[in-house]
């Protein structure tokens, strides 16, 4: 028997907003779900259905709480917490604009002025799925947050950069306490396993 049992945990990105649809950065700007975002909630329910899940939770911004409340009772199941360190990186003074000049004059590296790194946005959120992998050691975990702070969390706990992520997709991850974090799927397809040489 493995003493050490793996947390599974299935990460999805909010549905669309009009934000998301403008490209506009959002960051922690609370902006809601929109038609279509809505509609991915609801087509996400099929994807994760044929597996219990022992809690649902998600960032507090209204995007991934409606998102998280929408695939929750597609499940029949309610969300059972909104976790602040899972909200959006905060992008500062470059939340609202889209690729151009304005945005361009905040660049700076690894991100923008007076907004979190992605140093800072990654240790927070890992955190925070390491400490439900804890709390649900052995379980299954759908965590409904966002595109960047999934993005960076995942890529530190994998040790590589990924993509960016798309909208209600399933991302599936399993955490084992001694062997860390797998990526089994990502933006809806399945990681090739690194198998050792």
């Amino acid at each position: 028997m493995d003493s050490m049992p793996q947390t599974t945990f299935a990460l999805v990105r909010h549905g669309q907003t009009d934000w998301n649809a403008q490209r506009r950065l959002q960051g922690s700007t609370d902006i809601p779900l929109n038609g279509v975002g809505r509609g991915q909630a609801r087509d996400a329910v099929a994807v994760l259905s044929g597996d219990e899940w022992d809690a649902v939770v998600s960032s507090p911004l209204s995007r991934a709480a409606e998102t998280a409340a929408l695939i929750a009772a597609g499940l029949g199941l309610s969300v059972d917490r909104h976790i602040p360190e899972l909200t959006e990186r905060r992008f500062g003074p470059a939340e609202g604009l889209r690729a151009g000049p304005e945005l361009e004059a905040l660049r700076i590296p690894g991100g923008f002025r007076g907004a979190e790194s992605e140093e800072e946005a990654a240790s927070r959120g890992l955190a925070a799925l390491e400490a439900l992998a804890e709390e649900f050691r052995g379980g299954r975990v759908l965590v409904v947050a966002h595109g960047t702070l999934l993005r960076l969390s995942l890529g530190r706990a994998v040790g590589r950069t990924l993509d960016s992520i798309d909208n209600a997709v399933l991302n599936l991850a399993h955490h084992h306490a001694i062997d860390g974090w797998r990526l089994e799927y990502f933006n809806g397809e399945r990681v090739m396993a690194n198998v050792p040489g």
